[in-house]
Protein backbone atom coordinates (compact mmCIF):
# COMPACT_ATOMS: atom_id res chain seq x y z
CA UNK A 1 0.00 0.00 0.00
CA UNK A 2 2.78 2.40 0.92
CA UNK A 3 4.52 1.60 -2.34
CA UNK A 4 1.34 2.18 -4.35
CA UNK A 5 0.69 5.47 -2.60
CA UNK A 6 4.23 6.63 -3.27
CA UNK A 7 3.95 5.64 -6.94
CA UNK A 8 0.68 7.54 -7.27
CA UNK A 9 2.20 10.56 -5.57
CA UNK A 10 5.19 10.57 -7.90
CA UNK A 11 2.95 10.19 -10.93
CA UNK A 12 0.98 13.23 -9.82
CA UNK A 13 4.12 15.24 -9.26
CA UNK A 14 5.50 14.38 -12.67
CA UNK A 15 2.33 15.72 -14.27
CA UNK A 16 1.92 18.71 -11.97
CA UNK A 17 3.13 22.19 -12.76
CA UNK A 18 4.19 22.82 -9.18
CA UNK A 19 7.20 20.52 -9.21
CA UNK A 20 10.52 22.34 -9.74
CA UNK A 21 12.54 21.64 -12.86
CA UNK A 22 15.09 19.10 -11.70
CA UNK A 23 17.12 16.53 -13.62
CA UNK A 24 17.64 19.05 -16.44
CA UNK A 25 20.79 21.11 -16.84
CA UNK A 26 19.13 23.13 -19.58
CA UNK A 27 16.52 24.71 -17.35
CA UNK A 28 16.89 28.46 -16.99
CA UNK A 29 14.62 31.18 -15.65
CA UNK A 30 14.27 34.39 -17.64
CA UNK A 31 16.07 37.19 -15.84
CA UNK A 32 12.93 39.28 -15.23
CA UNK A 33 10.96 36.33 -13.87
CA UNK A 34 13.86 35.37 -11.64
CA UNK A 35 14.18 38.85 -10.20
CA UNK A 36 10.49 38.92 -9.44
CA UNK A 37 10.51 35.61 -7.60
CA UNK A 38 13.89 35.59 -5.86
CA UNK A 39 13.99 35.53 -2.09
CA UNK A 40 16.75 36.19 0.39
CA UNK A 41 18.65 33.61 2.38
CA UNK A 42 21.52 31.26 1.61
CA UNK A 43 20.44 28.61 -0.85
CA UNK A 44 21.71 26.08 1.55
CA UNK A 45 19.69 27.56 4.38
CA UNK A 46 15.94 27.39 4.88
CA UNK A 47 14.03 30.30 6.32
CA UNK A 48 12.51 29.76 9.75
CA UNK A 49 8.99 29.95 8.35
CA UNK A 50 9.72 27.24 5.80
CA UNK A 51 10.60 24.50 8.25
CA UNK A 52 7.36 24.36 10.21
CA UNK A 53 6.32 20.98 8.81
CA UNK A 54 9.76 19.47 9.40
CA UNK A 55 9.12 19.03 13.11
CA UNK A 56 5.65 17.58 12.52
CA UNK A 57 7.14 14.94 10.24
CA UNK A 58 9.99 14.38 12.68
CA UNK A 59 7.56 13.72 15.51
CA UNK A 60 5.51 11.30 13.44
CA UNK A 61 8.56 9.52 12.10
CA UNK A 62 10.22 9.20 15.49
CA UNK A 63 7.13 7.45 16.78
CA UNK A 64 6.63 5.10 13.86
CA UNK A 65 9.89 4.97 11.93
CA UNK A 66 11.53 2.02 13.63
CA UNK A 67 8.34 -0.01 13.64
CA UNK A 68 7.67 0.75 9.99
CA UNK A 69 11.14 -0.32 9.02
CA UNK A 70 10.80 -3.52 11.04
CA UNK A 71 7.47 -4.27 9.34
CA UNK A 72 8.47 -3.39 5.78
CA UNK A 73 11.60 -5.49 5.97
CA UNK A 74 9.94 -8.73 6.93
CA UNK A 75 10.56 -8.53 10.65
CA UNK A 76 14.36 -8.08 10.55
CA UNK A 77 15.10 -6.12 13.69
CA UNK A 78 17.01 -2.90 13.02
CA UNK A 79 18.70 -3.33 16.38
CA UNK A 80 19.85 -6.83 15.59
CA UNK A 81 23.59 -7.32 15.54
CA UNK A 82 23.00 -9.48 12.49
CA UNK A 83 21.44 -6.66 10.48
CA UNK A 84 23.77 -5.51 7.70
CA UNK A 85 22.30 -2.88 5.35
CA UNK A 86 22.50 -3.77 1.67
CA UNK A 87 22.64 -1.56 -1.39
CA UNK A 88 18.85 -1.92 -1.60
CA UNK A 89 18.52 -0.50 1.92
CA UNK A 90 20.64 2.52 1.03
CA UNK A 91 18.67 2.94 -2.20
CA UNK A 92 15.54 3.27 -0.04
CA UNK A 93 17.20 6.11 1.84
CA UNK A 94 18.13 7.73 -1.47
CA UNK A 95 14.56 7.32 -2.72
CA UNK A 96 13.15 9.02 0.36
CA UNK A 97 15.51 11.96 -0.06
CA UNK A 98 14.53 12.19 -3.74
CA UNK A 99 10.82 11.93 -2.96
CA UNK A 100 10.93 14.78 -0.49
CA UNK A 101 13.06 16.90 -2.81
CA UNK A 102 10.37 16.50 -5.44
CA UNK A 103 7.44 17.18 -3.14
CA UNK A 104 8.72 19.92 -0.84
CA UNK A 105 9.18 22.92 -3.11
CA UNK A 106 8.68 25.75 -0.61
CA UNK A 107 12.40 26.38 -0.10
CA UNK A 108 14.21 29.31 -1.72
CA UNK A 109 14.04 28.79 -5.49
CA UNK A 110 12.04 25.58 -5.24
CA UNK A 111 14.36 22.89 -3.90
CA UNK A 112 16.08 21.80 -0.72
CA UNK A 113 18.79 20.23 -2.88
CA UNK A 114 21.37 23.02 -2.54
CA UNK A 115 21.25 22.92 1.25
CA UNK A 116 21.91 19.18 1.24
CA UNK A 117 24.91 19.61 -1.05
CA UNK A 118 26.28 22.30 1.25
CA UNK A 119 25.71 20.22 4.39
CA UNK A 120 27.65 17.29 2.94
CA UNK A 121 30.34 19.69 1.69
CA UNK A 122 30.84 21.47 5.01
CA UNK A 123 30.70 18.28 7.04
CA UNK A 124 33.52 16.88 4.89
CA UNK A 125 35.61 20.00 4.26
CA UNK A 126 37.02 20.20 7.79
CA UNK A 127 39.52 17.43 7.07
CA UNK A 128 43.21 18.00 7.86
CA UNK A 129 45.52 15.53 6.13
CA UNK A 130 48.38 16.23 8.54
CA UNK A 131 46.49 15.37 11.71
CA UNK A 132 43.89 13.06 10.20
CA UNK A 133 41.14 14.99 12.00
CA UNK A 134 37.87 16.33 10.68
CA UNK A 135 36.03 15.19 7.58
CA UNK A 136 32.64 13.56 7.18
CA UNK A 137 33.43 10.74 9.61
CA UNK A 138 31.75 11.69 12.88
CA UNK A 139 28.97 14.10 11.83
CA UNK A 140 30.29 16.41 14.54
CA UNK A 141 28.32 19.39 13.23
CA UNK A 142 25.51 18.02 15.40
CA UNK A 143 27.27 19.68 18.33
CA UNK A 144 28.36 23.13 19.39
CA UNK A 145 30.79 24.73 18.87
CA UNK A 146 31.07 23.29 15.35
CA UNK A 147 27.39 23.82 14.61
CA UNK A 148 27.86 27.50 15.50
CA UNK A 149 30.86 28.14 13.26
CA UNK A 150 30.16 31.05 10.92
CA UNK A 151 30.69 28.95 7.79
CA UNK A 152 27.93 26.59 8.97
CA UNK A 153 25.30 29.29 9.47
CA UNK A 154 21.86 28.01 8.54
CA UNK A 155 22.82 24.38 8.13
CA UNK A 156 20.69 23.44 11.13
CA UNK A 157 17.76 23.61 8.72
CA UNK A 158 19.37 20.98 6.50
CA UNK A 159 20.10 18.73 9.46
CA UNK A 160 16.52 19.13 10.73
CA UNK A 161 15.15 18.35 7.25
CA UNK A 162 16.95 15.01 7.33
CA UNK A 163 15.73 14.03 10.82
CA UNK A 164 12.50 12.35 9.65
CA UNK A 165 14.52 10.25 7.21
CA UNK A 166 16.93 9.23 9.95
CA UNK A 167 13.91 8.28 12.08
CA UNK A 168 12.60 6.09 9.25
CA UNK A 169 15.98 4.39 8.82
CA UNK A 170 17.63 4.61 12.26
CA UNK A 171 20.31 2.08 11.30
CA UNK A 172 22.08 4.66 9.11
CA UNK A 173 24.60 6.93 10.83
CA UNK A 174 24.18 10.67 10.55
CA UNK A 175 27.58 10.82 8.89
CA UNK A 176 26.48 8.41 6.17
CA UNK A 177 23.06 10.04 5.83
CA UNK A 178 24.42 13.55 5.32
CA UNK A 179 26.84 12.47 2.62
CA UNK A 180 24.34 10.18 0.90
CA UNK A 181 21.83 13.05 0.84
CA UNK A 182 24.47 15.35 -0.67
CA UNK A 183 25.18 12.81 -3.39
CA UNK A 184 21.46 12.33 -4.02
CA UNK A 185 20.90 16.08 -4.31
CA UNK A 186 23.54 16.46 -7.01
CA UNK A 187 21.98 13.66 -9.05
CA UNK A 188 18.39 14.80 -8.51
CA UNK A 189 19.20 18.36 -9.60
CA UNK A 190 20.48 17.17 -12.95
CA UNK A 191 24.11 16.59 -12.08
CA UNK A 192 26.35 13.54 -12.54
CA UNK A 193 26.04 10.27 -10.67
CA UNK A 194 28.00 10.34 -7.42
CA UNK A 195 29.29 6.87 -6.46
CA UNK A 196 28.98 6.44 -2.69
CA UNK A 197 29.94 3.89 -0.03
CA UNK A 198 28.93 3.51 3.61
CA UNK A 199 31.23 3.25 6.59
CA UNK A 200 31.17 6.56 8.46
CA UNK A 201 30.68 6.53 12.21
CA UNK A 202 29.00 9.09 14.45
CA UNK A 203 31.28 10.62 17.10
CA UNK A 204 30.69 12.80 20.14
CA UNK A 205 31.45 16.45 20.83
CA UNK A 206 35.08 15.72 21.64
CA UNK A 207 35.74 15.17 17.93
CA UNK A 208 34.51 18.65 16.89
CA UNK A 209 37.01 20.51 14.72
CA UNK A 210 38.24 24.06 15.38
CA UNK A 211 36.75 27.00 13.52
CA UNK A 212 38.49 28.32 10.42
CA UNK A 213 38.93 25.13 8.41
CA UNK A 214 36.35 26.02 5.75
CA UNK A 215 36.96 28.62 3.01
CA UNK A 216 36.43 32.33 3.65
CA UNK A 217 34.67 33.68 0.55
CA UNK A 218 36.05 37.18 1.06
CA UNK A 219 39.67 36.14 0.46
CA UNK A 220 41.93 35.43 -2.52
CA UNK A 221 43.57 32.51 -4.30
CA UNK A 222 46.30 32.11 -1.67
CA UNK A 223 43.64 31.43 0.95
CA UNK A 224 41.85 29.02 -1.41
CA UNK A 225 45.01 26.98 -1.84
CA UNK A 226 45.79 27.03 1.89
CA UNK A 227 42.37 25.59 2.73
CA UNK A 228 42.14 22.99 -0.04
CA UNK A 229 45.76 21.89 0.01
CA UNK A 230 45.26 21.13 3.72
CA UNK A 231 42.57 18.67 2.66
CA UNK A 232 44.79 17.13 -0.01
CA UNK A 233 43.34 18.62 -3.21
CA UNK A 234 45.23 19.95 -6.24
CA UNK A 235 44.38 23.01 -8.35
CA UNK A 236 42.20 21.13 -10.84
CA UNK A 237 40.20 19.49 -8.04
CA UNK A 238 39.76 22.83 -6.28
CA UNK A 239 38.21 24.44 -9.35
CA UNK A 240 35.96 21.45 -10.00
CA UNK A 241 34.64 21.51 -6.42
CA UNK A 242 33.90 25.22 -6.57
CA UNK A 243 31.64 24.46 -9.53
CA UNK A 244 29.06 23.48 -6.91
CA UNK A 245 28.31 27.21 -6.81
CA UNK A 246 26.02 26.45 -9.74
CA UNK A 247 23.52 25.62 -7.00
CA UNK A 248 21.80 27.95 -4.60
CA UNK A 249 22.18 31.53 -3.51
CA UNK A 250 23.80 33.56 -0.75
CA UNK A 251 21.80 35.47 1.88
CA UNK A 252 22.79 38.53 3.91
CA UNK A 253 21.39 37.04 7.12
CA UNK A 254 23.66 33.99 6.82
CA UNK A 255 26.91 34.43 4.90
CA UNK A 256 26.54 38.20 4.55
CA UNK A 257 26.55 37.96 0.75
CA UNK A 258 23.46 38.17 -1.44
CA UNK A 259 22.20 36.56 -4.64
CA UNK A 260 22.44 33.46 -6.87
CA UNK A 261 25.36 32.54 -9.10
CA UNK A 262 23.21 31.66 -12.11
CA UNK A 263 19.64 32.01 -13.43
CA UNK A 264 18.71 28.38 -12.66
CA UNK A 265 20.03 27.89 -9.11
CA UNK A 266 18.28 24.54 -8.63
CA UNK A 267 19.88 22.99 -11.72
CA UNK A 268 23.35 21.49 -11.58
CA UNK A 269 25.37 22.43 -14.67
CA UNK A 270 28.47 24.32 -15.82
CA UNK A 271 26.74 27.72 -15.94
CA UNK A 272 28.82 28.97 -13.01
CA UNK A 273 31.95 28.65 -15.14
CA UNK A 274 30.37 29.89 -18.37
CA UNK A 275 29.06 33.02 -16.69
CA UNK A 276 32.32 33.54 -14.82
CA UNK A 277 34.16 33.64 -18.15
CA UNK A 278 31.65 35.24 -20.51
CA UNK A 279 29.86 37.78 -18.30
CA UNK A 280 31.31 41.14 -17.30
CA UNK A 281 31.50 41.40 -13.51
CA UNK A 282 31.59 44.64 -11.56
CA UNK A 283 31.73 45.56 -7.89
CA UNK A 284 28.29 45.62 -6.32
CA UNK A 285 27.35 48.90 -4.72
CA UNK A 286 25.57 48.08 -1.48
CA UNK A 287 26.00 48.09 2.28
CA UNK A 288 27.17 44.48 2.48
CA UNK A 289 30.61 42.87 2.09
CA UNK A 290 32.54 43.18 -1.14
CA UNK A 291 31.09 41.03 -3.91
CA UNK A 292 30.48 41.23 -7.65
CA UNK A 293 27.38 41.50 -9.82
CA UNK A 294 26.84 40.91 -13.53
CA UNK A 295 26.80 44.06 -15.63
CA UNK A 296 23.96 43.00 -17.93
CA UNK A 297 21.19 42.20 -15.40
CA UNK A 298 22.72 42.98 -11.99
CA UNK A 299 20.80 40.04 -10.52
CA UNK A 300 23.61 37.51 -10.27
CA UNK A 301 26.59 37.46 -7.95
CA UNK A 302 30.15 36.23 -7.68
CA UNK A 303 32.24 36.02 -4.52
CA UNK A 304 35.78 37.35 -4.26
CA UNK A 305 36.99 33.74 -4.20
CA UNK A 306 35.07 33.07 -7.43
CA UNK A 307 36.66 35.99 -9.25
CA UNK A 308 40.04 34.90 -7.88
CA UNK A 309 39.74 31.76 -10.04
CA UNK A 310 39.98 33.96 -13.14
CA UNK A 311 42.96 35.94 -11.84
CA UNK A 312 45.18 32.90 -11.27
CA UNK A 313 46.77 31.29 -14.34
CA UNK A 314 46.59 27.72 -13.03
CA UNK A 315 43.00 28.05 -11.83
CA UNK A 316 41.86 29.89 -14.96
CA UNK A 317 42.81 27.12 -17.37
CA UNK A 318 40.43 24.75 -15.58
CA UNK A 319 37.70 27.39 -15.42
CA UNK A 320 37.98 27.69 -19.21
CA UNK A 321 37.84 23.92 -19.71
CA UNK A 322 34.68 23.57 -17.65
CA UNK A 323 33.03 26.60 -19.24
CA UNK A 324 33.43 24.97 -22.66
CA UNK A 325 32.51 21.39 -21.83
CA UNK A 326 29.76 20.40 -19.40
CA UNK A 327 30.58 16.70 -19.77
CA UNK A 328 34.18 17.24 -18.70
CA UNK A 329 32.99 19.25 -15.71
CA UNK A 330 30.51 16.54 -14.69
CA UNK A 331 33.14 13.80 -14.88
CA UNK A 332 35.76 15.70 -12.89
CA UNK A 333 33.27 17.08 -10.37
CA UNK A 334 31.95 13.59 -9.65
CA UNK A 335 35.47 12.29 -9.06
CA UNK A 336 36.46 15.07 -6.67
CA UNK A 337 33.11 15.20 -4.84
CA UNK A 338 33.46 11.49 -4.10
CA UNK A 339 36.96 12.21 -2.77
CA UNK A 340 35.67 15.06 -0.61
CA UNK A 341 32.91 12.96 0.96
CA UNK A 342 35.39 10.21 1.82
CA UNK A 343 38.17 12.25 3.43
CA UNK A 344 39.38 10.63 6.65
CA UNK A 345 36.89 7.75 6.62
CA UNK A 346 38.20 4.28 7.67
CA UNK A 347 36.20 2.32 5.12
CA UNK A 348 35.90 -1.44 5.09
CA UNK A 349 34.07 -1.28 1.73
CA UNK A 350 36.47 -1.18 -1.21
CA UNK A 351 36.39 1.78 -3.67
CA UNK A 352 35.40 -0.53 -6.52
CA UNK A 353 32.33 -1.56 -4.52
CA UNK A 354 30.85 1.93 -4.25
CA UNK A 355 27.13 2.18 -4.93
CA UNK A 356 25.73 4.10 -7.89
CA UNK A 357 22.15 4.91 -6.97
CA UNK A 358 19.27 4.96 -9.40
CA UNK A 359 17.93 8.50 -9.70
CA UNK A 360 14.22 9.26 -9.70
CA UNK A 361 12.44 9.54 -13.02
Amino acid sequence: MASAARSASRAFLRSSSVRPAVRSSRFALPAQAFRASSRRGYASEAGEAKSSNTFLWAGLALGAGAGAYFYLNGGESINSKNFVPSKADYQKVYDEVARRLGEETDYDDGSYGPVLVRLAWHASGTYDKETGTGGSNGATMRFAPESDHGANAGLKHARDWLEPIHAMYPWITYADLWTLAGAAAVQELGGPAIPWRPGREDKDVAACTPDGRLPDAAKDQRHIRDVFYRMGFNDQEIVALLGAHALGRAHPDRSGFDGPWQFSPTSFNNEFFRLLVEEKWQNKKWNGPGQFTDKSTQTLMMLPTDIALTKDKEFKKHVDRYAKDNDVFFKEFSDVYVKLLELGVPFTVKPEDRYVFKASE
